[in-house]
């Protein structure tokens, strides 16, 4: 359990480092904030298109030889993160450690279900959720400290000796045998890839593409339309087309790249939307939190680490204990208040927050919304690895992996596209509604590519323009406005999408343990009853 849980540790410190480095990145590589995001949707888009496929290899190959060698890539793509000396090694060390998480996801899965059953396996699962928030503690602790006095390389350098030291503790895992009999499915790699990729690229360049009309940056334009929202509809197209040939492909006896009976009963199908829209939360707070204080307010990574700890620090107890509620109330029970809890925290935020987080107010909706984001990405994935045949733990391990990292990707991208886009919104309307900041200024400044940027940045641009001193306070003013508006409509936006998640919450599994149906065997693909539900 140690090792399974050091290499869910790996994996969550990685991408729970990126915010928090973000603000040395951004003076580091000279880039907006929005292209450290990509770096975060790279390594999420890495582990969704590609989780499948190593779901495959470990059933081909053995979970635990697949486990030491994506702990190996991962090690040396930590080493590239470390020393990386632009913007485009670093997406590219995060688009490498993606696709080790890729295969090391789906073994994690696989060695729980291998070594742990009944109530062990549900506080495996515990630990598994715990052991993933206890990174994000850590990583906003230590990151935090060795951003501010010392710098962001050396965070993920620690990740190079913790890719060492699961490397060794693998040894003394119980080794697996292989089925060399298992096929690989390229046609389904290819259409479940390409699905993820143009789906997560639509919703990472929507602001930069354009949501509608084509913008200057669109790399081109169908008839002056945006090629993000095509990309994103074609991407859906090709999801079920992946269905429909998977479905084609079990009927004909073939090995299918993802067993659907995972997904067969509607509680599968809506503790995989739950999860879905959890994480996809999760990750749009985890973005908007240490842009507005790292970018916004010019603050230090260790104020990020600070802001954020409590929230993290709920998350890790309440993904734990959890798991003591499971005897008393039902998953459909958890769930549903689970997502009342995060709809209020997240209204509660966006009301009370202002330009200082650690008021106790802000204090109490972070760790508010803790409580129920732990306690749902928990209770989700203990829905999907008790309802399934240990056989079928590989594919329900690279189901979690790309429904986790693809609404990763896709929270993060809509997070970034959302907040721009709104502060472009209130930056343009307070502008407008302002006279002092005069067309001439106007004409002197980018306004096509408004962006987050601290009040000192835009002191710096506005003193190589002709405003005045009364024209630079307005300006800084506007701006400050803007974005605190921004932020605050972002949170009841997402507010809202916690409260449209409790409507799947309410088809899971309306059962205690002791009435769960035995397990019955594995039946052909397209066979599975709807006795859980």
């Amino acid at each position: 359990m140690i090792t399974i849980a050091l290499a869910q540790i790996l994996m969550s410190f990685n991408v729970a480092s990126l915010p928090v480095a973000m603000g040395g990145m951004v003076k580091s590589f000279n880039v907006p904030p929005t292209t450290i995001a990509t770096g975060i949707v790279m390594y999420s888009l890495s582990v969704a298109a590609f989780v499948m496929l190593g779901a495959k290899l470990n059933q081909r190959f053995g979970s635990v030889v697949v486990f030491r060698l994506s702990v190996i890539v991962f090690g040396a793509a930590q080493v590239l993160m470390t020393i990386s000396p632009n913007a485009l090694t670093m997406i590219s060390a995060q688009a490498l450690s993606g696709l080790a998480g890729a295969a090391m996801v789906p073994s994690l899965v696989a060695l729980i279900a291998e070594n742990y059953h009944g109530t062990q396996q549900a506080t495996a699962v515990g630990a598994l959720g715990s052991a993933r928030a206890g990174a994000g503690v850590s990583a906003f602790l230590i990151g935090g400290v060795l951003g501010t006095y010392i710098g962001w390389r050396p965070v993920f350098g620690i990740l190079i000796a913790l890719s060492a030291i699961i490397l060794v503790l693998s040894f003394r895992l119980k080794a697996d045998r292989g089925r060399p009999e298992v096929n690989i499915d390229v046609v389904g790699i290819i259409l479940a890839a390409a699905a993820i990729l143009l789906i997560t690229f639509g919703f990472n360049n929507l602001n930069r593409w354009g949501l509608g009309q084509a913008r200057v940056a669109a790399p081109f334009d169908l008839f002056g339309l945006s090629p993000a929202p095509v990309m994103i509809v074609l991407g859906i197209v090709l999801g079920q087309s992946f269905v429909a040939w998977t479905r084609r492909r079990a009927k004909a006896g073939k090995t299918p790249l993802l067993a659907l009976e995972v997904i067969t009963s509607s509680s599968e199908r809506a503790a995989v939307i739950a999860m879905f829209s959890v994480v996809a939360l999760e990750a749009m707070l985890n973005f908007s939190v240490p842009l507005y204080i790292q970018i916004v307010q010019g603050r230090t990574p260790m104020a990020t680490a600070i802001a954020m700890l409590p929230f993290n620090l709920s998350v890790f107890f309440s993904a734990m204990l959890v798991v003591r509620f499971y005897k008393t109330f039902t998953p459909r029970q958890i769930g549903r208040v689970g997502f009342i809890i995060c709809t209020i925290a997240l209204c509660w935020l966006a009301f009370v927050v202002r330009n200082n987080w650690t008021e106790i107010a802000v204090l109490v909706g972070l760790v508010t919304f803790g409580i129920g984001q732990g306690a749902l990405v928990t209770l989700v994935f203990n829905v999907l690895v008790s309802a399934s045949p240990k056989e079928l733990a590989n594919d329900v391990g690279s189901l979690r992996g790309t429904t986790n990292n693809l609404a990763n990707a896709v929270g993060t991208a809509v997070a970034g596209a959302l907040l721009v886009g709104l502060l472009a919104g209130n930056v343009m309307r307070g502008i407008a509604e302002t006279p002092i900041l005069t067309p001439a200024l106007q004409a002197q400044i980018d306004l096509e590519s408004i962006n987050f940027v601290s009040n000192d940045r835009l002191q710096t641009v506005l003193a190589g323009t002709s405003a005045t001193p009364d024209q630079v306070s307005e300006a800084m003013r506007v701006n400050t406005e803007a974005r605190l508006r921004a932020l605050k409509i972002g949170l009841l936006i997402m507010a809202m999408v916690a409260i449209l998640a409790i409507f799947p919450a309410s088809r899971l599994p309306n059962y205690l343990p002791a009435e769960l149906p035995a397990e019955p065997p594995l039946d052909p693909p397209g066979m599975r009853t709807e006795a859980r539900d």
